[in-house]
């Protein structure tokens, strides 16, 4: 009769829990594994299904990358102080193993990963290049000729390669991308779980609202700074909250990208105050959403509300993508 009830479960489409021998005998799973199953179904204790109707098909990573600046319009000091390509190397490193995680999870999912490299020496470049070889990863060179009659006079070198770098990475991920879009700047340490807890999470939260969002991977220090009113939601493996703010480090859909076009453009034409205030605008409309605790560790100087996430061994995190 046991066994006739299971078949019969499965074959409605229910699941069913044995909480005394802690197992689910229809998914032939402890109940401490993983029970969710990609562009199918969530399952989160003790909240039950969500039944996936928002797929994530592909992932298209935007690294932008730049060896040399130290911190961009500042002359402090990030944590541990040392060179900016030692901060480079040990963030793609961490994507990586990142994006291997993910992949060892959901092997039918498709990533790609594209580095807008913004000027690095040649010593710098092969160093990269000899990290990411035979990975699925390209690198471009930033052209600065082709944004000069776009981007406004600024008062440094280095922050029109910022806003051209960036101007880059949206078009990227507007003429490549198919599904989810992911820009990424190169001082950020990622967890290894990172890209499948956001790829779950996505799903299951969009799934939720039936729409389209805009996920950030690191729980920035800011968001604490003042007494404003928040959602908690549950994803895949932990709670995420809902945010206004974030920094060009954040994942959405291409139908957002195209949607919004203009204020990802107004980002890049001129140094804004703050740098990412037209992308902010649209958390106005549309929900974005941030982790607890971080999924990512934003390197900056250590007094920054801009960077380091709370309760994270930021020297464990940075020892092991050495």
């Amino acid at each position: 009769m046991k066994k006739l009830f299971i078949k019969l479960a499965k074959i409605l489409g229910f699941e069913i829990i044995d909480q005394n021998n802690f197992s689910s005998p229809t998914l032939n799973k402890e109940l401490n594994e993983n029970l969710s199953t990609l562009n199918k179904k969530s399952i989160i204790l003790p909240l039950g299904e969500v039944k996936i109707s928002r797929n994530v098909k592909s992932i298209l990573i935007i690294v932008r990358m730049n060896t040399e600046v130290e911190i961009w319009d500042q002359s402090k000091k990030r944590l541990f102080e040392m060179p900016k390509i030692e901060y480079s190397y040990r963030s793609i490193n961490s994507l990586i193993n990142s994006i291997n995680f993910c992949q060892t999870k959901y092997p039918n999912l498709q990533i790609k990963s594209i580095i807008v490299d913004d000027n690095s020496k040649d010593k710098n470049l092969d160093r990269i290049k000899k990290l990411i070889d035979g990975k699925n990863i390209d690198i471009i060179s930033l052209n600065y000729d082709k944004y000069k009659d776009l981007i406004k006079e600024q008062k440094t070198k280095e922050t029109f390669s910022n806003l051209a770098s960036l101007m880059n990475s949206f078009e990227i991920g507007k003429d490549q991308s198919e599904d989810l879009i992911f820009f990424v700047e190169d001082d950020y340490l990622h967890f290894e779980p990172m890209l499948e807890e956001m790829v779950a999470s996505y799903e299951r939260i969009a799934s939720q609202l039936k729409k389209d969002l805009f996920m950030c991977p690191s729980d920035y220090p800011y968001l604490y700074m003042n007494n404003e009113k928040t959602n908690i939601l549950i994803g895949n493996k932990r709670h995420w909250r809902t945010i206004n703010k974030t920094l060009c480090t954040f994942m959405t859909s291409k139908d957002l990208l195209n949607k919004y076009w203009e204020n990802f453009e107004k980002t890049c034409i001129d140094r804004n105050d703050p740098f990412e205030k037209y992308i902010n605008e649209i958390y106005e409309k549309e929900i974005c959403i941030s982790p607890i605790k971080s999924l990512s560790l934003h390197l900056t100087n250590v007094n920054s509300s801009y960077g380091l996430a709370p309760f994270i061994d930021y020297k464990k995190l940075w020892d092991e993508n050495n």
